[in-house]
């Protein structure tokens, strides 16, 4: 991990922390499908990887224009830790972490042109929520959406869905995944990992129900071996598939660890309904074990996402080395638990400007079509001096950005 990483970090104090996407994953080998590359239903599937990809400049506009809007003093300004999820009705929830909320200020300058920065008192709190309606984004819920479970610990929000309240209901409720983390030292300037809890918000008004414990770690001594689930879920043949990941880096291992549970559809908020993978099968209250990641020259970073397409399962992630810092790249496999291959082809989505860093890929399938798949980074100012003022001068710096790409078989 950078040095000059880490203390922007902990000058900023801002969202899922550039030091997530820096706990990188390493190589593994491409091929064709071999013996044990079988869907669970016993269909074989075919490598995917990212064909080609292109910026989304009408989405990345649009939370700019968002979060430049004046308007109103306490909503969304900026935030990292993005993820989405489509209601009944057709909006879209945004989910994130760290969030400056307040607003933002513009003038002229010398050259007729306006620039923008955040109120110096702008709020940060550490997590939010923003609806969107045919691609408009409209308001922000009051927030913290999640209120903080105690003194020097909070919630991040990372994977949603909507599903049955209980298996068999008719009504439906939307079930968001949380990581919970507290104040820490060096190397957990970022927060060490508690456990992973689960909300439930009612339809269609978005209130907070409830938020139960369904993985607490606080057992398990060492901190870097503390598996946190919801990065990215996938559903399939009414089963939520959840992944999650270790923080192995502040242990000075190479690469955080891959885990998957799985939970039936209607019982995300169940810790009984969830069963672990533990190396060679699913089964409750079992201790994870990884899916992908040795520990010493293979795994992910902790904030990866994974999607379905076409029988196959897809990771995104950031590239592994110095590369981690700019470019993005993918995995595949026909099962959740592997064997996973990769990396496969790469891309390096646009920065702003010199001295930031693109981090946690996330696919957004409710926005994608005729074969198009939407994905998002984040991007935070990485030099140790001003980190801080060059986020509230400029404010596109902690905003999200998109691509859209095409996965296609290895070239």
């Amino acid at each position: 991990m950078p040095d000059d990483a880490a203390r922007a970090r902990q000058r900023t104090g801002t969202g899922i922390a550039v030091v997530l996407a820096l706990v990188l994953g390493a190589l593994l080998v491409t091929g064709p499908p071999q013996d044990g590359d079988r869907r669970p239903d016993g269909g074989a599937c075919s490598p995917r990887t990212v064909a080609s990809w292109s910026a989304d400049p009408t989405l990345t506009s649009e939370f700019a224009r968002y979060g430049d809007d004046a308007a109103r003093t306490d909503d969304w300004t900026g935030g990292d830790g993005t993820h989405s999820v489509r209601l009944p009705d057709g909006r879209l929830l945004w989910l994130f972490s760290d969030t400056y909320l307040g607003r933002v200020h513009r003038s002229p300058n010398p050259v007729g042109e306006s620039s923008a920065w955040r109120d110096a008192t702008a709020p940060l709190v550490r997590n939010s929520a923003v609806l969107m309606r045919d691609g408009r984004l409209e308001r922000t819920l009051p927030a913290p959406l999640f209120p903080d479970p105690a003194p020097d610990r909070w919630r991040w929000p990372v994977a949603a869905r909507v599903e049955p309240r209980s298996p068999g209901s008719a009504e439906r409720v939307v079930r968001v995944l949380l990581w919970v983390r507290g104040a820490g030292q060096s190397p957990w300037i970022y927060g060490v990992p508690a456990a992973t809890e689960v909300a439930t918000l009612s339809l269609p008004d978005l209130r907070l129900e409830s938020v139960v414990t369904v993985l607490d770690q606080r057992q398990v001594p060492d901190p870097s071996r503390r598996v946190l689930f919801g990065t990215t879920l996938v559903e399939e043949e009414g089963w939520t598939y959840v992944f999650g990941g270790d923080d192995g880096r502040p242990a000075s291992r190479p690469a955080s660890h891959a885990y998957a549970a799985r939970v039936p559809e209607g019982g995300l908020a169940d810790p009984a309904a969830w069963e672990y993978w533990n190396g060679s099968e699913w089964q409750t209250r079992a201790r994870p074990r990884p899916v992908l990641g040795d520990g010493r020259r293979t795994g992910v970073g902790s904030a990866f996402s994974v999607v379905r397409a076409d029988g196959t399962y897809v990771l995104f992630t950031m590239a592994a080395g110095a590369a981690g810092l700019t470019t993005v790249t993918s995995y595949w496999a026909c099962s959740p638990t592997g064997p996973w291959h990769g990396p496969a082809k790469e891309f390096s989505p646009a920065l702003p400007q010199d001295g930031t860093a693109a981090y946690n890929p996330q696919a957004h399938p409710e926005l994608s079509d005729d074969g198009r798949l939407v994905l998002s980074y984040d991007v935070n100012w990485l030099e140790t001096a001003g980190a801080a003022v060059m986020l509230s001068r400029n404010v596109s710096l902690y905003r999200p950005r998109f691509v859209t790409i095409r996965l296609g078989p290895p070239r």
